[in-house]
C-alpha cells in the first residue's frame, strides 16, 4: 500500500469539502431536502468545522492522505506535551475498509510509543471506526453524550 501525507493547501478546499460531505451522506439521505438545501447545509457545516479546527488548534498538522499520489482523505493531528490528539481522520467512501486507516493509526501508535505519550481520539458511539480503534488497543476513558474519548496508552 502506497500511502503518503502532505500538508493541506488552499487548492485543497474543494477536495476537503468532498471529504466532509462523504461523512454526512447517509444522514442527508434521510432528510426531505432539495439538492440546493443539502449543498447549503454542507457548505455551512464544513465552513464551521474547518474554521473551528484552524482557530482552536492552530499548531495541529492538517494533512491530505494520498494513495498512489491521489487524494483519498484527510488527517488532522495535534501533538501536545503529554498527548497526541487525532482531531479527525476521514477517508472517502471508496477507500474505507481497505487498511489505510489501520496503517495511519498504527503509525501514530508507534509515534506515541516512541514519545511516551498517550494517543486520543473522540468518536461518536455509532461510528463504525470505533471497532478499529478497539482492535488497535484503544479503550474508552470518557463519555460525553454520544461521543466517547478513546485512548491508546502503551502498557508498562
Amino acid at each position: 500500500m502506497s500511502i503518503a501525507l502532505r500538508e493541506i493547501t488552499a487548492e485543497d478546499e474543494a477536495f476537503l469539502r468532498e471529504v466532509y460531505a462523504s461523512t454526512r451522506a447517509l444522514e442527508l439521505s434521510l432528510v426531505p431536502w432539495s439538492t440546493e438545501q443539502r449543498e447549503a447545509f454542507l457548505e455551512f457545516q464544513f465552513d464551521a468545522q474547518h474554521s473551528h479546527y484552524l482557530s482552536q488548534y492552530p499548531e495541529a498538522s492538517y494533512q491530505i492522505i494520498l494513495s498512489a499520489s491521489e487524494p483519498i482523505g484527510r488527517i488532522y493531528v495535534l501533538r501536545e506535551e503529554e498527548v497526541i490528539r487525532i482531531l479527525d481522520v476521514t477517508l472517502l467512501l471508496d477507500h474505507r475498509n481497505a487498511g489505510v486507516g489501520t496503517e495511519l493509526i498504527r503509525e501514530l501508535i508507534h509515534e506515541a510509543d516512541q514519545s511516551g505519550k498517550a494517543l486520543h481520539i473522540w468518536v461518536e458511539d455509532f461510528n463504525p471506526s470505533t471497532r478499529l480503534f478497539e482492535r488497535l488497543g484503544f479503550s474508552k476513558v470518557q463519555q460525553d453524550g454520544f461521543n466517547c474519548l478513546l485512548e491508546y496508552r502503551r502498557s508498562k
